[in-house]
């Protein structure tokens, strides 16, 4: 066993507690982390919506060192610089066409840390063992056991400090923008929410140069923050009517492609009331199991699309690398979303989060 220290889950509460951590089995990777980027999904198991079991640590967008190699490893060696991202099963349809986003098993694998090899390495504390496998890794700590799945190598010169975010929260922004919506030079886009993940979706639209660029959220900086990025128009619901203020800036056409990251039906239901005849209108996000979203069918018979996403529906060894090189060149500016937490003070990192003081929080080892 491996000491360490990790933010545990219990009772709806994180503690910063000493563990043990295990060696890495079949298929395993034990890595060291630098950081971890804190995510609203990770809010969402803390506050009871999505049923991660407990005690147990989550966390799911690492950045470290590989420390030790489990055996049937081939892609990934001691010493590499990796980033973490979600895990998948490699075998079913989804994996097979190069969905992995879309795996049979994604949430039992991802959300619940199960599906586990026998000989899966395992989190201790006071020799008790814990959860873990969060998203195949479990970030929120000193080391993490991941799936070789959930890796991504990267240079030797990479600031994992500052890539940690791309394996969730700007993986799926940046890669629904790219992937799904795919916007061309005449389309009108609109981003819902300007967290990590709408931001995100912002400069990856910004590098498609549509016609405009709608950010939309309540908090005025957010939305500078977003003029900075890329977004050409903003709009803040708490003093402006949406849906006039996208009929003016398209001339009452509507939206083309609109992206909700709020996980706000309201604001799905909006979105597709604003969008443009044939206009498709992505969303993302957790809400609590049975959420639902009004629909008047009416409304959508002129082509109009509602579509879901999970992780931008990407494959994070081919996105992951192209970002770090975008961040290279200066065309994904992370630290402008960013601000870095130590370990034990997670807890003011997911106030911050919560309340809209940091968009990104860090957690640095």
């Amino acid at each position: 066993m491996t000491a360490g220290r990790a933010a545990v889950l219990e009772n709806g509460a994180l503690t910063v507690a000493d563990v043990e951590y295990g060696r890495p089995g079949h298929g395993e990777v034990r890595v060291r982390l630098v950081a971890s980027g804190l995510c609203h999904t990770d809010l969402g198991v803390i506050a009871g919506g999505i049923p991660f079991p407990s005690p147990g640590v989550i966390g799911h967008e690492g950045g470290g060192i590989v420390d030790e190699v489990g055996a049937g490893v081939t892609q990934i060696t001691v010493g590499d610089k990796v980033l973490l991202s979600f895990t998948s099963c490699g075998a079913c349809a989804g994996c097979d066409t190069g969905h992995p986003a879309y795996c049979e098993t994604w949430q039992p694998r991802n959300l619940f840390g199960l599906l586990r090899g026998e000989d899966s390495g395992v989190i201790t504390r006071d020799g008790a063992p814990i959860s873990g496998h969060f998203f195949g890794q479990s970030s929120f700590g000193t080391y993490a056991i991941a799936d070789e799945r959930s890796l991504v190598k990267v240079g030797a010169d990479a600031d994992l400090a500052v890539l940690a975010p791309l394996g969730c929260g700007v993986l799926t922004g940046f890669g629904s923008m790219w992937n799904v919506l795919d916007p061309g030079t005449s389309d009108t886009v609109a981003v819902y929410g300007t967290g990590a993940v709408g931001l995100s979706a912002v400069m990856a639209a910004a590098d498609r140069h549509p016609a405009a660029i709608v950010a939309i959220d309540l908090v005025d900086e957010r939305l500078a923050l977003a003029r900075r990025l890329g977004a050409t128009h903003t709009i803040n619901p708490g003093t402006e009517n949406v849906a006039e203020r996208l009929a003016e800036i398209t001339g009452g056409h509507g939206i083309d492609l609109s992206f909700d990251t709020t996980a706000n039906p309201r604001v799905a239901r909006g979105a597709l009331d604003a969008a443009a005849i044939r206009g498709t209108v992505l969303v993302c996000g957790a809400p609590p199991p049975g959420t639902e979203i009004l629909v008047d069918i009416q409304g959508i018979l002129t082509g109009k699309v509602l579509r879901g996403v999970t992780m931008g529906d990407t494959v994070p060894q081919e996105l992951i690398p192209r970002l770090a090189a975008l961040h290279a060149e200066g065309r994904l500016p992370l630290e402008e979303l960013e601000k870095t937490y130590a370990l034990d003070d997670i807890d003011q990192a997911v106030a911050d989060m919560h309340h809209g003081v940091t968009v990104k929080p860090v957690i640095v080892y």
